[in-house]
């Protein structure tokens, strides 16, 4: 495993700079469910992060600046090398030939001695893309160190700092690699975390015992690492080096993307909004390469935002006072697009290419809201049409497993989409439904979701430029995916009034006995619900009652470009019997339900239902549901 550990809070690590002489200058909710068991098991664990020589590879960047540099050079230079010493300097290290290189819209590659020229400009970052089977320096909180932020006279005032002057363009920027076999390897594991969103520090906390503390437990993921999907912290950026203590506790690099809770409110244009998270973590946006796979990290948000013609009905109403009421609004920006496809443009057809954002392309939960999805969505599928993809986003804080073809009313309406080209997840949240609901023994709250889902992460297990994903609820092993309640008239009934109670919690709040069943229950509709987390079109549900044959049980929305079911019969009533007495949100729509109808005769006394889960890939888990009949005097 990684040999940081947890450091203090502290300013942004500076770039390595070389300077020349001479010439050149220098819960109980838990306990509550039953654990279902997976009848498959768990990708084997990888080596752990350290490699080649048993090391982790530290450093940083190397910046060369001489008497030479100048405010007007239209050009910056540089070299990617091999850093045979592990020292960070490119003294007699041979170049590598091929590497991606870009100022955030044009992107070359290096040549025959691992020279680049790129045209310069005020305000870019500069990066490379990892090539596969190397490894660029990682600081000492894992975070991988690839770019150059270049903006000659620093950021505006900001309330948290953004980026420091960096005065004249260089003389070179040089970026050194080392050769890796764990990111050479046709196998790997690439971790996908939503929303870490942490406001306080006491929710640090929270996330450190639950996903950080599985993930430092982990070592499947070293070559692939994690990437956070943004919202890496709830609007208070001085949290930044907090959560980098947090990743220093992983086991693999440990990457950033930008969410609307990483910006900059206070700068004047969207020029800057993200200066404080380039400063700290990355750039808004980049590429890299672990195997056959081509990830590309990109900024969603726009804010503040500004409507354009190929904006979706809703947006110029959304977006327009820039000025006096900031928005931000799910968009890439002209610079962005230009470079996604200088990109992919250089990109081998028979990679996998994992298309990241925080705003999803698309999404389940919010397929009509025109803001919190991609306003350029089609334009990004005809980019990746032929291509073996995924996309993968956080926002909704939701679990969503979308598959090609799935299809919803408002992608038609709003984007034109008819049917998905390539899947899309969205992984759900670190933070679960905002670190709501009670806290368990194990440290961190239950958190349960919208959509009834429990906080986790998503890995996509690629082999080749193949892949199949998996969800890992927090402080469970990978077998734990269903969640089962009971949907009767007395539960929906108690929905309504219970909300209202809550509303004006006047008298006693209204009781429900979740798992007790009585004749009107059962000849009014009574189901048993499945929640399958990361259930998806091609997955099944069977039902078992007292030892019987499984039946099939009817998944509740179907995405065949229906709108989104919503409402007491579409909800997970264990998620909602929590949320309404616990708080957080409302798990009153999810495209992972599935229903069983109970039969009306059934006997009075204790039944046992027993429930398989099976995923698209064949993957069994079984759960079991205990309740009670009884007959009323």
């Amino acid at each position: 495993m990684l040999t940081a550990q947890s450091s203090p809070a502290q300013t942004p690590r500076a770039p390595r700079v070389r300077r020349w002489t001479s010439a050149a200058l220098t819960v109980s909710v838990v306990a509550a469910l039953a654990g279902s068991v997976a009848a498959t098991t768990a990708p084997a664990a990888a080596s752990p992060a350290e490699d080649g020589d048993g090391s982790v590879y530290r450093g940083g960047i190397e910046v060369v600046r001489t008497a030479a540099d100048s405010p007007d050079t239209p050009e910056l230079t540089g070299t990617v090398f091999v850093d045979t010493g592990r020292d960070g300097t490119g003294d007699g290290d041979p170049g590598l030939a091929g590497v991606a290189v870009t100022n955030g819209r044009d992107v070359v590659r290096t040549d025959d001695e691992g020279r680049y020229r790129l045209p310069a400009f005020d305000n870019m970052t500069v990066s490379i893309t990892q090539p596969s089977g190397y490894q660029v320096p990682l600081d000492e909180h894992n975070i991988p160190q690839f770019h150059y932020n270049h903006l000659p006279e620093g950021s505006p005032e900001l309330r948290y700092g953004g980026i420091e002057p960096t005065g004249p363009l260089p003389s070179e920027v040089n970026f050194p690699l080392v050769e890796s076999g764990l990111t050479a390897a046709d196998a790997q594991s690439c971790v996908i975390a939503g929303d870490l969103q942490t406001y306080t520090a006491q929710e640090i906390e929270y996330a450190r015992a639950g996903a950080i503390k599985d993930l430092s437990e982990r070592h499947d993921y070293a070559g692939c690492g994690t990437l956070f999907v943004g919202d890496v912290v709830g609007d208070d950026l001085s949290l930044y080096p907090a959560v980098k203590d947090l990743v220093a506790e992983t086991n693999g690099p440990a990457r950033f993307l930008p969410g609307n809770h990483d910006l900059d409110f206070d700068a004047p244009s969207a020029a800057h909004s993200f200066d404080t998270f380039r400063a700290q973590l990355a750039p808004a946006y980049y590429s890299y390469e672990v195997g056959d796979v081509h990830v590309v990290a990109l900024n969603t948000v726009d804010y503040p935002c500004t409507a354009a013609e190929d904006s979706p009905e809703g947006i110029e109403r959304h977006c327009a006072d820039p000025e006096g009421r900031p928005s931000y609004n799910g968009r890439l920006g002209e610079d962005q697009i230009a470079w996604l496809e200088n990109d992919l443009a250089g990109v081998d057809e028979d990679k996998l290419v994992v298309v990241a954002g925080h705003i999803g392309l698309l999404n389940y939960a919010d397929d009509s809201s025109p803001v919190h999805q991609v306003d350029q969505v089609a334009r990004v599928h005809e980019l990746l049409e032929g291509r073996s993809a995924v996309a993968v986003s956080g926002h909704s804080h939701s679990i969503e497993n979308l598959k090609e073809g799935d299809d919803s009313a408002g992608w038609r309406e709003l984007f034109g989409v008819e049917g998905l080209p390539f899947p899309h997840i969205t992984a759900g949240a670190i933070s679960g439904d905002w670190y709501s609901g009670e806290v368990g023994e194990e440290g961190y709250p239950t958190a349960i979701g919208r959509d009834g889902g429990r906080p986790g992460v998503v890995t996509l297990d690629v082999e080749g430029a193949e892949f199949r994903e998996r969800y890992t609820v927090t402080g469970e092993p990978d077998g734990v995916q269903t969640q089962l309640g009971l949907n009767s008239p007395t539960y929906r009934t108690w929905f309504d009034e219970r909300q209202e109670w809550n509303d004006d919690p006047v008298g006693e709040a209204p009781e429900l006995e979740p798992l007790v069943l009585d004749r009107d229950d059962l000849a009014g509709g009574t189901w048993l619900t499945t929640n399958f987390f990361f259930g998806s079109t091609g997955s099944t549900v069977e039902v078992g009652l007292d030892g019987g044959p499984a039946e099939q049980a009817a998944r509740t929305q179907r995405l065949e470009g229906e709108a989104v079911n919503v409402g007491a019969e579409y909800s997970d009533p264990y998620a909602v019997s929590q949320q309404l007495v616990h708080g957080g949100s409302l798990a009153d729509r999810t495209m992972h339900l599935w229903r069983f109808d109970l039969p009306a005769d059934l006997a009075a006394g204790r039944h046992t239902a027993e429930v398989t889960a099976t995923d698209a890939y064949g993957r069994a888990f079984t759960d079991t549901l205990a309740f009670e009949v009884v007959d009323l005097p």
